[in-house]
C-alpha cells in the first residue's frame, strides 16, 4: 500500500499536468519545426521562478482548454527561456517574464496585449485570427452566434457595398478585439429577422433583465455606429473585471459583491437586477457590478478591509474623482437615497488619509491627504514633491539625498515634500503609476504641477530648481551654482 503523503503527491502532480495537457512546450530545438505545422499560435516566454507567470499559468492552460476545435484552429504555446528555450527566447529579444507573442505558420505576427484571465485570452486569440466580423448565411448561424454569454452586434445589409455596411466592417475591425461580430445579407434571414439596413446589439440571455431591452437596435440620428456600441455595450450595469475595468468612466457606481457568473449566475443577477432597478432612472451616473475578491484592492483604497454577507457594498466616484460610500447596508431605497444625495451634491467625500503630523517643522514637510492643501497647494512657494512607498527600494535610496535637499534649500522660497501614496489620496491633477514619482508645483501655477524627470542626485535637483524657481533663489544662480553671501563678499 502507498503511503498517504505519496499519495497526494501523485494526486497534485496529476492535478498540475491535467491543468498542463493543452499548452504546448516548446524549445530551442522544436519550435521552428511546430510553429510551421500550427495554423496560429499564442507563445508565452516564462521563467519557472517568475510569480507573474506562475499567476498566469492556471489561466492560460483554461484558455488552450477553451480554445480547442476552435476554427481557425489556436495553439497556446509555453517556451522556458532559463532552461531549453534559451536561444529562441534571446531570438525574441524576450527580456522580462512572461512575454507573449502570436503566430502564424512560424512567422510573427504580432507581441500580445490583450487579458491576463482564461476568457479574456481565449476572446482575444479568437478576435486575432477570426475575421472581424462573422457571415452568417443563415437562420442557423445567427441562433449559434447568439448562444453565447457574450454580448453581440449584428449588421442586417441587402448590399454588402452599402454605406452602412461599410461602416460597420470598419468599426468592427476597429473593436474587434472587444466586441463580437456578425453580418448578413441573406435574404431569407433579413426577411424572417425583419430587419434590413440595420444594426442590432443583442445581450447575451445570461444578462438580460426586465428593466432594458435585450436587444438595442441602431439609430443613426444618435451618433456614429462605435459610439452606439460603446454607449450600449455593458448595459444600465456593466460587468466589470480586471480586463475591462479601464472602459469605465466617472462619475461611477460600483456594486462590490460575490460577482460569478460561472458557479452562481442566479445569485449575481439577484443583487444586478436590485442595481438596475435603481440605476434606470439616474441616467446622467455610469454603473458597474465588480468581484469583491478581483478588487479588494479598491475596497482598500475606499478604507473597506473585508466585506462582509452576501450584500453589496456600494462606492462611487463623481466626475471630479472624489471617492463616496453608501454606508447604509445596501437596499433598494438606501441605493436611491444615496444616489439622489450624490448627485445633489451633499455627500462628503470620502478622504484616504494619515493623520496630520503633529510636528510639521523639519526641512522636508510632510502632506498627507487632509493637508495637502495647506503643505503644497496655499504654501505660497514653489513645491518639488515626492510621492513614495515605504517598501519602494528606490525611495529608500532617493530619501537621504531628498533630506540633504531640504536642509540646502531651508531658508529658500521653495518647498520640499514629501507624501506615502500608499496610505494617502493622491489629488488631481497629480497622477502616481510608479514609485518615486516627483513632480513640480510652481507657486503662481499650482494646477499646472510638471511631472520631474531628472536626475535624483542632490546636484540635480539644485540646479533644476534652481534654473525654475519663480523668484531666483539666494543660495544659488540660476545654473546651480552656489553664491556667497553679500556680507562675505566684503
Amino acid at each position: 500500500m502507498l503511503p498517504k503523503c505519496f499519495i497526494f503527491l501523485s494526486l497534485v502532480l496529476a492535478t498540475v499536468f491535467a491543468e498542463e495537457k493543452d499548452v504546448l512546450e516548446l524549445t530551442d530545438e522544436t519550435f521552428s519545426h511546430e510553429l510551421e505545422r500550427l495554423e496560429n499560435t499564442l507563445v508565452m516566454f516564462y521563467a519557472p521562478w517568475c510569480g507573474h507567470c506562475k499567476r498566469l499559468k492556471p489561466e492560460y492552460a483554461k484558455a488552450a482548454e477553451m480554445l480547442l476545435g476552435n476554427d481557425p484552429s489556436i495553439t497556446l504555446a509555453k517556451v522556458d527561456c532559463t532552461d531549453s528555450g534559451k536561444d529562441t527566447c534571446n531570438k525574441y529579444s524576450v527580456s522580462g517574464y512572461p512575454t507573449l507573442k502570436i503566430f502564424s505558420k512560424g512567422d510573427f505576427v504580432s507581441d500580445y496585449n490583450g487579458p491576463r484571465e482564461a476568457a479574456g485570452i481565449a476572446k482575444y486569440m479568437k478576435a486575432q485570427v477570426g475575421p472581424a466580423s462573422k457571415e452568417l448565411t443563415g437562420e442557423d448561424c445567427l441562433k449559434a452566434f447568439l448562444d453565447s454569454d457574450e454580448i453581440g452586434v449584428v449588421g442586417f445589409f441587402e448590399k454588402e457595398d452599402s454605406p452602412l455596411a461599410t461602416s460597420f466592417h470598419a468599426v468592427s475591425k476597429k473593436l474587434k478585439d472587444k466586441v463580437r461580430f456578425a453580418h448578413t445579407t441573406a435574404k431569407s434571414l433579413l426577411e424572417k429577422e425583419g430587419h434590413k439596413n440595420t444594426i442590432i446589439l443583442y445581450r447575451p440571455k445570461i444578462l438580460q433583465n426586465k428593466f432594458e431591452s435585450n436587444t438595442v437596435k441602431y439609430d443613426e440620428s444618435k451618433g456614429d455606429i462605435q459610439e452606439f456600441i460603446n454607449k450600449n455595450y455593458f448595459g444600465i450595469a456593466g460587468v466589470r473585471t480586471r480586463d475591462n475595468e479601464g472602459e469605465f468612466k466617472n462619475p461611477l457606481v460600483v456594486a462590490y459583491y460575490t460577482v460569478d457568473y460561472t458557479k452562481n449566475p442566479k445569485g449575481t443577477n439577484y443583487w444586478r437586477n436590485r442595481i438596475i432597478k435603481v440605476a434606470k432612472d439616474f441616467p446622467k451616473l455610469n454603473f458597474a457590478i465588480s468581484s469583491k475578491d478581483d478588487f479588494q484592492h479598491e475596497l482598500n483604497d475606499f478604507g473597506i478591509d473585508f466585506v462582509k454577507g452576501d450584500k453589496p457594498v456600494i462606492l462611487a466616484r463623481n466626475a471630479n474623482g472624489q471617492k463616496f460610500v453608501m454606508k447604509d447596508e445596501f437596499s433598494v431605497d438606501t441605493f436611491e437615497a444615496f444616489l439622489k444625495d450624490m448627485e445633489a451634491g451633499t455627500l462628503e467625500p470620502y478622504l484616504k488619509s494619515e493623520p496630520i503630523p503633529e510636528d510639521n517643522s523639519g526641512s522636508v514637510k510632510v502632506a498627507v491627504a487632509r493637508n495637502f492643501d495647506e503643505v503644497v497647494i496655499n504654501n505660497d512657494k514653489d513645491t518639488l514633491i515626492e510621492f513614495y512607498a515605504p517598501w519602494c527600494g528606490h525611495c529608500k535610496k532617493l530619501a537621504p539625498v531628498y533630506d540633504e535637499l531640504g536642509e540646502k534649500l531651508a531658508n529658500e522660497d521653495v518647498a520640499i515634500v514629501k507624501m506615502d501614496a500608499t496610505a494617502n489620496d493622491v489629488p488631481v491633477p497629480y497622477e502616481v503609476r510608479g514609485f518615486p514619482t516627483l513632480y513640480w508645483a510652481p507657486k503662481d501655477s499650482k494646477n499646472n504641477p510638471v511631472k520631474y524627470e531628472g536626475g535624483r542626485q542632490l546636484e540635480d535637483f539644485i540646479k533644476y530648481i534652481a534654473k525654475h524657481a519663480t523668484n531666483a533663489l539666494k543660495g544659488y544662480d540660476r545654473k546651480g551654482k552656489a553664491v556667497k553671501p553679500k556680507s562675505d563678499e566684503l
